[in-house]
């Protein structure tokens, strides 16, 4: 039993450990140079997340609350490997930052959290993980302690995060008092489609949906990703939306089969609101962060598609093409880390000329938009060729002509960036801006990603073998 619980658990002891080993040397004081406490985390995050690697198991702990399957170890290890490239991202922003271990604290804690989620084997263990993801990352985006935007964005984040966590709390409750149980194993057999179970589906879903960003549940995105931070906005865009993309194939997707229909019904009306909403909003964005937060609802968009067909086709094109999102996402947010640490600059009217100056930094935020945009021969293209045929495996040509059409607008959005990066004239453009070692080693493993994973079909058929 011992040894099942240190195999199986592996991923999330590691990260207590390092929460642990960082409350130390914060109590300890001896080492006070944010370069070496930098260094220090990276190189943590690197052991924990080839760990992953190893000792593979299935199992279940504590009676089926806890349970791991390689699909579930494979989704942690994506997690960890995009924390890692965020940390990476910030070296440049935390190294004159005064609270650099408080950070990791609450950043790990919130992955914790997620992986608890990603593991629940009951409604219970999964809100605790909610709750534990949530609420540091409200202080997260409050971590520009001398911003006005930064302190609003946490309190409207927290609000809102509050207010979706109760709705979903109902739904969950009202779950529970027409099945007897909370166990994600009995729950399918005992959900038959009385009125209570659909007003319960509609209230978790609600819950999923403000965490995914999904139209109508979208209000809060735009105004929390100008305020935060931008390692911050690259976790809240990547991760965190990752882990609630992991929760909802495993979780509702089969929670909910006997209700197929309306589960569809509902999963259609979002995907198009929330493609379209997403996209036309994005044209009129001038603030870059906000730009790329409405770009993640569009995306979510396409996510959801994939996940519609109910099937592991589906589920295999989702989870590919999150791993190409991370690469496409953090490699744009890696450019803007840059250019905001060193010149305050966030409007994309101040990219105009870009090129001149910054060829190198101007092709990656290029190679990074045509990936999100879907353009071939990026990743971005197979992943969302995978979502679209997962889609229309179900034979609903309506929805995949709108998501086509959105994939054109999006296009337009995208490729105006680059036409100011590599086209408008500016007289006085963003001068020259190079980063740490550390952000380019995150640069060139984002751009590796963006032209590698979408030609590398062992990937996809690794995680179709998982299913």
């Amino acid at each position: 039993m011992s040894n099942d619980f240190f195999i199986l658990m592996r991923s999330e002891l590691g990260i207590m450990l390092i929460i642990f080993f960082l409350l130390f040397l914060k109590v300890w004081d001896g080492i006070t140079e944010n370069k070496k406490i930098l260094q220090i985390a990276n190189v943590l995050l690197l052991v924990n997340f080839m760990l992953g690697f190893i000792l593979n198991a299935n199992g279940e702990l504590f009676n089926g609350m806890f349970h791991t399957t390689n699909l579930i170890n494979f989704e942690k290890i994506i997690l960890n490997f995009g924390t890692l490239i965020i940390s990476l991202q910030a070296y440049d922003w935390l190294k004159n930052h005064k609270h650099v271990i408080e950070f990791y604290i609450l950043l790990l804690t919130t992955l914790l959290g997620m992986f608890f989620m990603l593991s629940s084997g009951n409604f219970l263990m999964f809100y605790l993980g909610l709750e534990l993801a949530s609420i540091p990352l409200a202080a997260l985006v409050n971590f520009d302690l001398e911003k006005i935007k930064s302190s609003e964005a946490a309190v409207k984040m927290i609000l809102s995060s509050a207010f979706a966590s109760c709705i979903m709390l109902f739904g969950i409750s009202m779950l529970y008092g027409t099945t007897g149980t909370l166990t994600f194993v009995e729950l399918p057999h005992l959900i038959t489609g009385g009125s209570l179970q659909v007003l319960s589906l509609i209230f978790v879903f609600t819950g999923f949906a403000f965490k995914l960003s999904a139209v109508p549940f979208h209000l809060w995105t735009a105004d929390v990703y100008e305020g935060s931070p931008v390692a911050v906005t690259s976790y809240l865009s990547v991760i965190s939306k990752a882990a609630m993309v992991f929760v909802f194939i495993s979780i509702l997707n089969p929670l909910f089969e006997n209700m197929q229909l309306m589960w569809y019904n509902m999963l259609f009306l979002t995907i198009v609101l929330t493609i379209t909403i997403g996209n036309l909003f994005a044209i009129r964005q001038q603030n870059i962060k906000r730009f790329l937060a409405f770009s993640s609802i569009s995306q979510v968009g396409f996510i959801l598609l994939g996940i519609s067909s109910n099937s592991t086709m589906g589920v295999t094109a989702s989870i590919y093409f999150l791993i190409v999102y991370i690469f496409s996402n953090l490699g744009a947010f890696s450019v803007i880390a840059i250019v905001s640490n060193e010149t305050g600059k966030e409007n994309i009217n101040d990219y105009k000329g870009f090129y001149k100056t910054n060829k190198f930094l101007g092709w990656v935020m290029a190679l990074s938009l045509f990936s999100l945009a879907g353009v071939p021969p990026t990743a971005g293209f197979f992943g969302k060729m995978f979502l679209v045929t997962a889609g229309a495996s179900k034979g609903n040509y309506i929805l995949i002509i709108i998501a086509a059409l959105n994939m054109v607008v999006s296009l337009y959005y995208y490729l105006r960036i680059v036409k100011a990066m590599f086209v408008d004239e500016n007289k006085e453009p963003i001068t020259k801006v190079t980063g740490s070692t550390s952000v380019q080693i995150a640069i060139i493993i984002c751009m590796a990603g963006v032209i590698l994973t979408g030609f590398a079909s062992v990937l996809y058929d690794y995680i179709n073998s998982l299913m």
